[in-house]
């Protein structure tokens, strides 16, 4: 007879004590980042009865088995209520595999090792942004990779999305109607630069701009109607403050300002995502608050491998369920042992529409994969599962994606407005429109990120 020295009770019993205290602490059986900080993999920090299929499950579910309706009520604890829906009631399947313990299968390298680094130098100033200790802007990584509280998890995931200095991602949107036909497909592109915050590229801030979070702009190429449609964000450093939004019309052949309040509505027809909805922390994190610590301890969802079709030239995935077999994106997920729910709610967006927003973050790197939000009567309205994970192979192998090296990115996502039961589908591919996916090039500024780069994308 096997004696389990470490069962679901004992770390309940552990994640419960630290909710009870109000704060976070990450590892069961060792500490997580002091053990990632020393370069060692993670699979003795959490025990198996939490780290597996089997563990949560008694044997019933295993590692590599299907989620599907036969099973899914055995991993509903586990698992976000609208991706529980579309299992049990619209024929949703999720392959799944083996919980990651390589960190560098969790982030971009160059952001684990500025993480590292600057371990440590993250303060709050009097007005809750991220400072560090010498009180200039933050200088990289994840500034509370030891979050304590709800918002320094929420700091971590806003201060930079996609972990990389510089992003331009080719994308393939398509938006269905209730009875899973097609309403809308876009081919588009978006593009980040990190002000602050840089990890790779030489200089940090960006031309000395230590008073800017961020550039973030997004263009359509496709369909020829929308062709040349722009829009671009650019955001204080100042987390109270709101990003000046602004967009290209080619119908109107000029550049508009939009009111803030507009993050809260699909930029072109079709859509069900806002820009507020972006990486679960689409806003400035301090235009939110009332965060509040949900939920700590295992949980399911897109990470580590599998989301990258890397057999497809243009890495485009297979579909599954609802009506006609095409509603949703077939993900690979695993067990996160350690997931930090926590709450927000957009206190300076009086005319939003959604009253709170559910975070799911994965603790081992604290990256975001799902962010439930609830309209004003507290019912659940919709989510915003994203992939994340390495180019690997069904086998673990990494993937000569990019580069020659393998990638680590955002790889999919699914926004499903169950009241409606619209849904879109964007997804990374490494070609749209004619633009290719690539990362950290210091001349896309000039090319994307400028009010005159706009009206020249749109004529």
């Amino acid at each position: 007879m096997h004696i389990r020295k470490y069962g679901k009770d004992f770390s309940r019993r552990f994640f419960l004590e630290q909710m009870s205290k109000g704060v976070i602490a990450t590892g069961v059986l060792a500490p997580l980042w002091p053990t990632i900080a020393r370069g060692n993999t993670i699979e003795n920090v959490y025990p198996d009865e939490i780290s597996t299929l089997e563990g949560l499950t008694g044997g019933r579910v295993n590692t590599g088995d299907v989620i599907n309706a036969g099973n899914v009520e055995l991993l509903k604890d586990f698992m976000d209520p609208v991706s529980y829906l579309q299992v049990s009631q619209m024929g949703r399947e999720i392959d799944t595999h083996a919980t990651t313990t390589n960190p560098d299968w969790l982030m971009p390298s160059d952001y684990l090792r500025a993480t590292v680094t600057n371990s440590g130098r993250a303060r709050f100033d009097d007005t809750g942004n991220v400072r560090t200790d010498d009180g200039s802007a933050w200088i990289g990584g994840n500034p509370f990779p030891e979050a304590r509280t709800a918002a320094e998890a929420f700091a971590n995931i806003t201060l930079s999305w996609g972990r990389f200095d510089q992003t331009f991602y080719a994308i393939r949107e398509e938006d269905l109607n209730p009875d899973g036909s097609t309403a809308y497909k876009y081919d588009f592109v978006w593009c980040e630069m990190n002000a602050t915050g840089r990890v790779t590229l030489d200089d940090n801030p960006f031309r000395g701009r230590d008073d800017t979070l961020r550039y973030q702009s997004v263009f359509f190429n496709t369909p020829q109607d929308v062709r040349g449609t722009a829009f671009l964000s650019i955001w204080p450093y100042d987390q109270t403050q709101f990003p000046e939004l602004q967009g290209y019309l080619p119908a109107f052949k000029r550049v508009r300002r939009y009111p803030t309040n507009q993050r809260f509505e699909p930029l072109l027809p079709g859509p069900t995502w806002y820009v507020s909805d972006a990486w679960a922390a689409g806003d400035p994190f301090l235009t939110w608050g009332n965060f509040k610590l949900i939920h700590r301890g295992p949980w399911l969802g897109p990470a580590g491998l599998g989301n990258f079709n890397v057999n497809h030239e243009n890495w485009e995935r297979e579909r599954v369920g609802g009506p006609k077999g095409q509603s949703f994106i077939r993900s690979h997920w695993e067990v996160i042992p350690d997931v930090i729910v926590l709450e927000a709610e957009p206190v300076k967006y009086p005319r939003a529409p959604i009253s709170k927003r559910r975070v799911y973050i994965d603790a081992r790197a604290m990256v975001a994969f799902n962010g439930v939000s609830y309209d004003r009567r507290g019912e659940v309205f919709k989510n915003f599962e994203h992939g994340n994970g390495m180019s690997v192979g069904a086998d673990g192998t990494p993937a000569n994606v990019l580069d020659g090296k393998p990638l680590w990115s955002w790889n999919f996502v699914i926004v499903h407005d169950v009241q409606t039961n619209r849904i879109s589908l964007p997804e990374l591919v490494r070609s749209s429109g004619g633009y290719d996916t690539h990362y950290n090039d210091p001349d896309d500024y000039n090319r994307y990120l400028t009010v005159s780069a706009m009206r020249r994308l749109g004529t």
